[in-house]
């Protein structure tokens, strides 16, 4: 397993909830670790993944596919 890290920037500003659902559909996906906002930042997603699972590019079009504008930060 080849662990990673990337950062995604969701351009709409999220209430609570929407950042749980967010998480939780992430979640769900083969090979994410780890899925959170940054604290303080409201709009920087962070997911730990399994890189031999998952691309950047993939979880990238999941967040776009759950109706966010977004884009990658960090691979």
């Amino acid at each position: 397993m080849c662990l990673c890290d990337t950062m995604i920037h969701v351009t709409e500003t999220l209430d609570k909830q929407a950042k749980i659902m967010l998480e939780e559909a992430l979640r769900s996906v083969e090979g994410v670790i780890a899925p959170r906002f940054n604290p303080g930042q409201n709009h920087l997603l962070l997911i730990a993944y399994n890189k031999d699972k998952i691309t950047a590019k993939n979880l990238l079009d999941t967040v776009c596919h759950q109706g966010y504008q977004a884009k990658l930060v960090a691979v």
